[in-house]
This record gives structure tokens, C-alpha cells and sequence, in this order.
């Protein structure tokens, strides 16, 4: 389809917008976010759990371990990434700088909003200047610090929202439907871990598939962990029986 003469310059250069007040390259990296498999997040009593499906394209051949899709910013923040791996590595970077000189400058570890807000500024500064594009790729950033337990969600367009509970990347409409449903705040780690799982599963198109789930925990005292596969393995063996039983009923 021929695009008309008057719809043609608004997607073509970052900086303008279109009569309706839309930056259409923004909209497009929000697209690529779509696009990516699905990661989730919850606040649980002491904590944060940080869930991502690392699907790749040849299993059988790649090295699942190689696409990290959650990683380590501080010793007690996260970020599980969804969209473009190459830009989220490139602002993950940018997030651990952030952490790193806020420690050297303060003598005290980031606050989550003050870093959420300074990886927002960056993502913003790449929708208002010519020549570049907006980064392709949505951060769910969490973690504990002195005023509480946050998990926070970036957008491209440099906004941030926090959420109890949230997702992102493909078909997170029914992984947000779960959350909504049965999300209880305070609750233990262990069952924010279970929840989190049920609700990667609702984004798959073959739920019983959780063999390239990816699981991180930051919690207060222990840190940021990443569970190892035998300790993932162990959530979905109970996640199986709970989930037959609610089929049954």
C-alpha cells in the first residue's frame, strides 16, 4: 500500500510530529518492545522476582545461557528487558555507570526512582534530536532501597510508571488479566516466584513449556540472586500440580 504524500513525512524523521500529536518512530519502538518475548515482575513482601522467557531461535544448537534477558544492575536492583537486545544491553550499561559513580560520589547505594528517572532521561534525549532513534527496547527495573520495595516500568518514550505487579513484551494482556486477578500485596517470595511463573505461562503459546524461563530475586539481606536451573526446575514441578487442579475445578 502507497503511503499519501501528506502521511509520508511524519514517520520519517524522529523530531516531528504529526498533526494528531503523534511521534510515529516512537510508536514503532514501542512495536519492537511488542515484539520481544515475554518478561514480568512483582513486588512481594521483602522483595522483588523478575521472570523473562529467553526463547532462541535454534535451542538445540545455542547456548540458552547466552541471552540474558535479566540483569544485575546493583547489589539490590534488577532490570528484565524486553524489545531490541543490543539497545537494552547498551542502557542496562548505562543504568550499572549510573549505580557505580552514585556510590563513588555519595558513599551510598542509587535510589530506584533517582536510576529509573536517569535511564528515562536518557531514553527521552533519543526521542528530541535528529539523527537518532528511539531505543527499542522497555526495562522492567526493581529492587529495595531505603524508602521500600519498587518495581518500575520504562517505556521508550523515556516515561516510567511503577506497578505492584507488571509486564512486558508479547501477549502481556493475559499475563496483566492473572496479575490483576490474583496479585496479594505482602506476599511470601516463594509464591511471588509461583505467580510470576502462571503468568509468563498465560503469554506462551505452549504453557508447558517453562524449560527457557529465566528467574531472578532481589530481596532484602540477600540481595540480587538468579536461581539456577534446578532451583527454576523445582517452581515449575510445583507450579504443574496447582496448575491441574485449578483446570479441574
Amino acid at each position: 500500500m502507497e503511503m499519501q504524500p501528506g502521511q509520508m513525512a511524519y514517520d520519517r524523521a524522529i523530531t516531528v510530529f504529526s498533526p494528531d500529536g503523534r511521534l510515529f518512530q516512537v510508536e514503532y519502538a514501542r512495536e519492537s518492545v511488542r515484539r520481544g518475548t515475554a518478561t514480568a515482575g512483582l513486588v512481594f513482601k521483602d522483595g522483588v522476582v523478575l521472570v523473562a522467557d529467553r526463547r532462541i531461535a535454534n535451542p538445540k544448537l545455542a547456548e540458552a545461557s547466552s541471552l540474558e534477558k535479566i540483569h544485575q544492575v546493583d547489589e539490590h536492583i534488577g532490570a528484565a528487558t524486553a524489545g531490541l537486545v543490543a539497545d537494552a544491553r547498551v542502557l542496562v550499561d548505562h543504568a550499572r555507570l549510573t549505580a557505580q559513580i552514585n556510590r563513588v560520589t555519595y558513599s551510598e547505594p542509587i535510589s530506584l526512582e533517582v536510576l529509573v528517572r536517569r535511564i528515562c532521561d536518557y531514553k527521552q534525549q533519543y526521542t528530541q534530536f535528529g539523527g537518532v532513534r528511539p531505543f527499542g527496547t522497555a526495562l522492567l527495573v526493581g529492587g529495595y532501597d531505603d524508602t521500600g520495595v519498587h518495581l518500575f516500568e520504562t517505556d521508550p518514550s523515556g516515561s516510567l510508571t511503577s506497578f505492584k505487579a507488571s509486564s512486558i513484551g508479547g501477549n502481556r494482556a493475559p499475563v496483566m488479566e492473572l496479575f490483576e486477578q490474583k496479585y496479594q500485596p505482602g506476599m511470601d517470595a516463594d509464591s511471588a516466584v509461583l505467580l510470576a511463573l502462571e503468568g509468563l505461562q498465560q503469554s506462551m503459546e505452549d504453557p508447558q513449556n517453562l524449560s527457557s524461563v529465566e528467574i531472578c530475586v532481589i530481596q532484602r539481606d540477600k540481595g540480587f540472586q538468579r536461581l539456577t536451573p534446578d532451583q527454576v526446575q523445582k517452581y515449575v514441578a510445583k507450579l504443574a500440580p496447582a496448575a491441574s487442579k485449578g483446570s479441574k475445578a
